[in-house]
């Protein structure tokens, strides 16, 4: 077989990790992108900007914890069987 066991656990690790570094970035423009919006919208200049930059950065850090535990269970499960 071309791919051995050690090819795909790095594959897999990879992908956890870039997974766990889309899920931080991602909330952060969302946050960014929703604020600049709502103030452009509002004239609200940057008061919106600042509290969805805010729950960008919780969600996006939320959202990488939960991957974690995610990761941890999975690793858990595999050691048990």
């Amino acid at each position: 077989m071309f791919f051995g066991k050690k090819k795909n656990d790095f594959f897999e690790l990879l992908g956890m990790a870039s997974v766990m570094g889309i899920h931080l970035v991602s909330g952060v423009i969302v946050g960014l992108v929703m604020g600049y919006y709502l103030d452009k919208w509002l004239g609200t200049r940057p008061w919106l900007l600042v509290v969805f930059l805010i729950f960008g950065i919780i969600a996006g850090y939320r959202n990488m914890f939960r991957e974690m535990q995610r990761i941890e269970r999975k690793e858990k499960d595999a050691a048990r069987h």
